[in-house]
């Protein structure tokens, strides 16, 4: 491998702490992979890599490398993408995270026309709710519903979902219809928590302004999009959701909206990237094609 190949296989193992993953991720030989890194630290006299059984880290000084690497790549790229041609014909592979609920209902019905498009450009997609760290899973961009807590990552706002509060003609049935947002505690919701931090999502209304939050009770809490829209047409309790999630369910009947005099504040929904990210002609071409498929379906965001 020459020295560009060597240092791009370098980050990526760190970002990914695997030697195999990295390797299969850059479609070299294991074998190779790590005879390139020993060849790496005997030229530079240094330990980079700490191996153990179970995933690779960096030393201190690989550490500094790897950071010293990413600004390298990150402005050959950018000379490269400087050039006409790089900017008319994005090529190389890309790797998606998506919401779950975006990538099956918005993105991927629409993602021919991507293709059609860009048609050197390859994807590699990874769908679900949980959060993602988009530098060690070597991931390039993450389409994400609500405010991102890392500010280190490029954001770029698609969409602002308007939310509503539901339930199933079951439940209401059963406990009542609330009236107002105060008689929330004497209800059940659906809970909805991360997988990676433990928070419990309340449910918030706009009131003169601002936003105020109603912590409801439950005995049942969900990680994921859909398991909570089911969750609530089986009468677990009260779900509050983008109401394009649900749309079809409300039409049928199936949920009823609740609380309509008191309005929830929109879900906003982003496109985000990490700033080495940031000048790939694949990452520019994802961005801007999807901000147009959202503007499409919701939109301006606010």
């Amino acid at each position: 491998m020459d020295r560009l190949d060597t240092l791009r296989l370098f980050t990526r193992i760190v970002e990914l702490g695997s030697f195999i993953k990295a390797a299969v991720a850059l479609d070299v030989p294991r074998a190779t992979a790590t005879k390139s890194i020993k060849e790496l630290e005997d030229r530079l006299g240094a330990r980079l890599l700490e191996r153990t059984t179970r995933q690779v880290k960096p030393t201190l000084d690989g550490q500094a490398f790897y950071e010293r690497c990413t600004r390298i790549l990150a402005d050959l790229e950018d000379a490269e993408s400087s050039l006409s041609t790089a900017k008319a014909d994005p090529h190389g592979t890309l790797r998606l995270d998506l919401h779950g609920t975006h990538a099956v209902r918005i993105i991927l019905p629409r993602i021919p026309e991507f293709r059609r498009r860009y048609p050197r450009i390859e994807l590699k997609v990874s769908s679900g709710d949980r959060l993602v760290d988009l530098v060690r899973e070597g991931v390039d961009c993450v389409v994400r519903a609500g405010r991102p807590r890392d500010s280190s990552l490029v954001m770029r706002r698609l969409a602002s979902m308007p939310e509503i509060v539901c339930a199933s003609p079951a439940y209401l049935k059963e406990f009542g219809t609330p009236q107002h947002p105060d008689e929330l505690t004497a209800h059940q919701a659906v809970g909805f928590f991360s997988s990676q931090q433990d928070i419990q999502y309340p449910f918030t209304f706009l009131q003169d302004g601002n936003i105020v939050e109603y912590k409801v009770g439950g005995w049942i809490s969900v990680n994921d999009a859909e398991c909570y829209t089911t969750a609530a047409l089986q009468g677990c309790g009260l779900v509050q959701v983008p109401r394009f999630r649900i749309e079809d369910h409300l039409q049928a009947g199936r949920l009823v909206q609740v609380l309509a005099d008191w309005p929830c504040p929109d879900l906003p929904l982003s496109v985000m990237y990490p700033y080495h990210r940031q000048l790939s002609p694949r990452v520019k071409a994802f961005v801007e094609w999807v901000a147009a498929l959202y503007l499409e379906r919701f939109g301006p965001a606010s």
